[in-house]
């Protein structure tokens, strides 16, 4: 049984009693799937052909759905009217653990058929776009790490996220006896994935206490980033199932964090690698040179994309596997840039995004940067050798505060993504500062209530 479904086959799935729910599904700012559950047949009848309609307040809201001022395209002066959900029906999928049910994302778009500029989405297509002007695709895989609680999503609720138990009390890197006392889980989750399409390779422990990864194969890079999105959501309802929780927060507590190292590279339309060269210097290609040299030009103004909130800052420490460094180099993971494989699947892997990322916009951020390079031309530095934590090199930003004014003064940011979404993620910094800045938190009551 495909996990993928024509139109015809879900017409024939529905008429049979298989599939009673499709679930349309767009990205929002947060890389989160949001949307409706439809009937199948109403959306075989009426929006398969046509779209469906959500408030435009889905993406110009907080975290927690609060509505915020500071957004052009939605507010209480605009009347908070509809986007048009426009499925991508290439996309329609069965989602295994779900009984009966069917999921498609979706592209959003303003009534007029215009694409809705901030949708992250949208903003991944656009870079997409550019590459295709010059005959090529982005290819590229997602590394995201997670760690497992024994304890259900409602319990930590009330728990305030605090004492709660991990599926491992020690480090469980690479470790199969660690991985086996989470195997029916993690057993879950992979089938579940399969199910729904998606080619997962394998599932490690990690450092972190209940600290585990789940690897996919790369895809062309709109696939990869619908994939992540929705392999984040369905990998949280299969634990909330087993009374079980996931967190995928960058730095959830102080050990380490939880990364999503981005892997990407192109091909041309003969199928043959852009950026690898077997003669050319550590097996890149001059386009492949000049594209590293704009991730690494341009990984200051972009980093907003790459670590979206506030947490994720906190994975920025030396000697933690998170970089602080903006180097590059051959296999060094002290580098945040990191140029892996050999021939063909030559690629560069960034790793600054952490679990918190949001796919399409980091994804688009890399393939702009790499456009960036290649368009001016860009010389590239020889690789850095050793331990990058100790070298002098830029760093990363870091805090949310100092990614916000690098991307809002972004001059190629403007240029590439256009000041609609340069501003349109600058306020939803703004708001996610704003909202912290107000906060007491437990550290400063620990810290001071009786002792300042």
């Amino acid at each position: 049984m495909s996990a993928r479904l024509t139109l015809d086959e879900l017409r024939d799935e529905a008429a049979a009693g298989r599939i009673d729910t499709v679930i349309i599904a767009i990205a929002d700012m947060q890389g989160r799937l949001q949307g409706k559950r439809l009937s199948a047949r109403f959306f075989l009848e009426e929006v398969a052909g046509h779209g469906s309609e959500g408030c435009n307040y889905l993406l110009a809201v907080d975290v927690d759905m609060n509505t915020v001022d500071g957004y052009a395209m939605s507010s209480w002066e605009r009347g908070y009217g509809d986007f048009v959900m426009r499925p991508d029906l290439a996309t329609l999928r069965r989602v295994p653990w779900q009984d009966g049910a069917a999921l498609v994302h979706a592209d959003v778009l303003w009534e007029d058929g215009s694409d809705v500029g901030p949708s992250p989405r949208q903003i991944l297509r656009r870079q997409i776009g550019r590459l295709a002007e010059r005959g090529w695709t982005a290819f590229a895989g997602t590394e995201l790490e997670f760690i497992v609680y024994a304890d259900s999503y409602e319990d930590a609720w009330r728990r305030a996220y605090r004492d709660l138990t991990p599926a491992n009390q020690y480090n469980v890197d690479y470790s199969l006896l660690g991985g086996a006392r989470v195997e029916p889980l993690l057993r879950r989750i992979r089938l579940g994935m399969e199910g729904a399409g998606m080619y997962v390779e394998s599932a490690k422990g990690e450092c972190n206490l209940g600290q585990h990864e789940i690897a996919f194969r790369y895809a062309d890079a709109l696939t990869t980033c619908d994939n992540h999105a929705l392999y984040k959501t369905g990998a949280k309802e299969i634990a909330a199932q087993e009374s079980m929780a996931i967190t995928f927060m960058a730095k959830p507590n102080e050990r380490e964090g939880n990364s999503c190292h981005i892997h990407l590279s192109l091909r041309d339309a003969g199928g043959r690698p852009v950026l690898a060269d077997a003669d050319g210097e550590h097996g890149l290609s001059g386009l492949g040179r000049a594209f590293v040299a704009g991730q690494q030009a341009l990984l200051r103004d972009f980093t907003l994309l790459y670590a979206p909130a506030i947490n994720s800052y906190k994975r920025y420490q030396p000697g933690s596997f998170a970089p602080t460094a903006i180097k590059w180099g051959l296999d060094n993971r002290t580098c945040a840039l990191r140029l892996v494989g050999h021939g063909p699947s030559l690629r560069i892997e960034n790793r600054t995004p952490g679990g918190d990322v949001n796919p399409y916009l980091a994804v688009a951020a890399m393939i702009a940067a790499g456009l960036h390079g290649i368009d001016n031309d860009l010389p590239l530095e020889d690789p850095y050798t050793g331990n990058a934590y100790a070298s002098d090199a830029p760093t990363v930003a870091r805090s949310l505060r100092e990614a916000a004014a690098g991307w809002s003064s972004s001059a190629v940011a403007a240029e590439v993504f256009g000041k609609e979404v340069v501003e349109h993620y600058a306020n939803n910094a703004r708001v996610e500062l704003d909202a912290y800045d107000r906060a007491v938190t437990d550290w400063e009551l620990f810290r001071g209530f009786e002792r300042l």
